[in-house]
């Protein structure tokens, strides 16, 4: 066995023991601690949730639909992007969209990883950009922003459509940004 993505694989790890807390503590610590929301910026538990609501799902079925597009889709990024870039584009990822929802939604929590996912699914429609604007990326960000855009206006759920643009917009902007530096070396 060979732990091949070393970020993916414990973000897996840490979202699974904070799922097996949360049922052992009766939805506490999900609550507490891995959902954000707006509240006093004198808590220091607001800067935990800040970053650790992106490691919290609401039960089985929310893990694992995030786990496994995160496990299909993020190791081919660590393996292009490098497991410190890939790092840094989550905590920025997880940072935009909790500051955002305690902004624009100041009244509902947000937790569980779509806004990684999706970061991640924008961040491989880049694969192989070498200037200019793929296809590929225009046309999942076509479908993918057109599929939030309709939940967000016929669909009533609990689902963060809006964070999930966010996540995309982050992944693309990473992409983007990291893209840029290898293009340069290769001239």
């Amino acid at each position: 066995m060979q732990y091949n993505s070393p970020v993916i694989l414990t973000f897996f790890l840490l979202s699974l023991g904070v799922l097996f807390l949360g049922q052992y503590t009766g939805g506490w610590t999900t609550t507490h601690l891995f959902s954000v929301y707006r509240s006093s910026l004198k808590d220091p538990l607001f800067y935990i949730r800040l970053f650790g609501h992106v490691l919290g799902h609401a039960g089985w079925e929310h893990f694992l639909n995030n786990m496994l597009l995160l496990l299909v889709v993020g190791p081919p990024m660590e393996e292009k992007y490098g497991s410190k870039a890939l790092l840094g584009g989550i905590v920025f990822t997880a940072l935009v969209t909790g500051v955002l929802q305690c902004v624009l939604f100041p009244r509902t929590g947000l937790l569980g990883a779509s806004g990684i996912v999706f970061m991640l699914i924008m961040l491989a429609s880049l694969s192989g950009f070498s200037g200019g604007i793929p296809v590929t990326m225009l046309l999942v960000a076509a479908l993918y922003l057109g599929q939030q855009v309709y939940d967000i206006i016929f669909v009533r759920d609990n689902v963060a459509n809006f964070m999930h643009i966010v996540g995309g917009v982050c992944g693309t902007v990473f992409g983007y940004v990291n893209a840029g530096p290898r293009r340069k070396r290769k001239h």
